[in-house]
């Protein structure tokens, strides 16, 4: 398992803090005029009141981890919430949410070591895993109110990178991702959009695990299984938001080794 300190990383911690803040002005403004009892079909059983909750809840927590610089598994994710009293103050909320992790990186230092549960054991993991985990819910809201969501093609490289190289480690949250083993199977994801070297992955099923990694050696070797889309289109795919059938994609090689990967990826 890859655990350098620059675990696919195309973009900078501190373009990663702006762009929580960026995305989180955008999820609020998918809810200006928005019934927050509205489904959201990216998350099946939530509402939009549960989505802003959960994304301010685990900025709110990350913030707590990044000032308290862990060094060890935290026993709980309790923390003060200062939830509104109704619900025209979630937008505020939600933005009061990002300024306080903006803070938590002030005074931590996004280079400063600490404990992360992926693979690169800094402060900026946590920062980098804010992001997308607000982009992602982002994407979600607009899609519950009928906006078409847009994702920013760097973002959404580095995105695909930082899930491919965390998903080993999230085991703890994610069993099924212990199911992806195997004798040297290969699959290949590539996004069509971006220079080869940000965007094109090579995932190793081994019988301890699996290793992403990015740009393969020789970039004209087959996979057993691949698929390739625009950055974008990707992203939403691994994280289960698309159906890899779409025409968005261009699948080949082995249907089952998909099917098992995205059976067992869930994030």
């Amino acid at each position: 398992m890859n655990t350098s300190d620059d675990p696919g990383r195309t973009l900078g911690p501190a373009a990663h803090l702006d762009a929580v803040a960026r995305e989180t002005a955008r999820f609020v403004a998918a809810l200006e005029g928005a019934d927050l009892s509205a489904p959201v079909p990216g998350c099946p059983g939530w509402t939009l009141l549960d989505l802003v909750r959960h994304t301010g809840s685990v900025q709110r927590w990350f913030s707590v981890l990044l000032r308290q610089r862990v060094q060890e598994p935290p026993r709980s994710r309790e923390v003060e919430l200062r939830l509104p009293a109704d619900e025209g103050g979630y937008g505020s909320w939600l933005t009061e949410s990002a300024a306080e992790a903006a803070e938590a990186c002030a005074v931590t230092g996004l280079d400063a070591p600490m404990w992360a549960w992926g693979a690169d054991h800094h402060a900026r993991f946590w920062v980098r895993r804010m992001l997308f985990e607000t982009l992602v819910h982002r994407t979600d809201a607009e899609s519950a109110v009928g906006i078409r969501p847009v994702i920013d093609r760097d973002l959404a490289a580095d995105g695909v990178a930082e899930f491919l190289v965390n998903l080993p480690f999230a085991t703890l949250f994610a069993p099924k991702v212990a199911h992806l083993r195997g004798n040297g199977e290969t699959l290949r994801f590539r996004c069509t959009d971006t220079p080869a070297a940000d965007g094109d992955w090579l995932v190793r099923l081994r019988p301890d695990g699996f290793l992403a990694e990015r740009r393969p050696v020789d970039t004209a070797a087959t996979a057993d299984a691949a698929v390739s889309g625009a950055a974008a289109d990707l992203l939403l795919l691994l994280y289960g938001r698309l159906d890899r059938g779409s025409d968005a994609f261009e699948r080949s090689g082995d249907e089952d080794l998909l099917n098992r990967w995205f059976a067992n990826s869930a994030f």
